[in-house]
């Protein structure tokens, strides 16, 4: 059990992080509580896996279905450590896709390399940096912001 132990306290954070950036605080708590669920229900073929992060992310992704009339709502800028952000900000974040979302936070906010968020994602490197570069100039068109500096 250590060894399993030791993967679930690796990814524990990472995937709570994740959920937040993708759902929102209610339903991102519901995913990573599934995914740690299952997790804990097959920890032999967890061990045994490629990317475990990967799956458990699809596990709590797939769990964690929206439900009707339950919206998303998002993690206020304070509460993740971030005192002086822009108003529109989290609206601005609310209305991208789920993978911009989720790749502009992993990417910029939290500082994950775009191997780690593909690794997640299960997706390729290329397609991160798209969703981020796409994520970001829909923030700054939302947000009114002409000049940036690159991230």
């Amino acid at each position: 059990m250590d060894a399993f132990e030791a993967v679930i306290g690796e990814l524990r954070p990472r995937l709570a992080r994740a959920f937040s950036a993708a759902y929102g605080l209610d339903r991102g708590q519901e995913a990573l509580a599934e995914a740690l669920a299952w997790a804990w229900e097959h920890a032999d073929e967890l061990l045994a896996m490629d990317n475990p992060g990967g799956y458990l992310y699809r596990v709590g992704q797939s769990r964690s279905r929206p439900r009707r009339g339950r919206p998303e709502t998002f993690p206020s800028p304070i509460r993740l450590g971030i005192p002086a952000v822009e108003p529109g900000l989290p609206a601005a974040l609310g209305a991208l896709s789920e993978r911009q979302r989720v790749c502009v936070a992993l990417v910029v906010v939290q500082e994950w390399t775009h191997q780690e968020v593909a690794d997640l994602l299960a997706i390729g490197r290329s397609s991160v940096q798209a969703h981020v570069d796409r994520g970001l100039e829909k923030l700054r068109a939302a947000l009114g912001v002409t000049e940036h500096a690159e991230p």
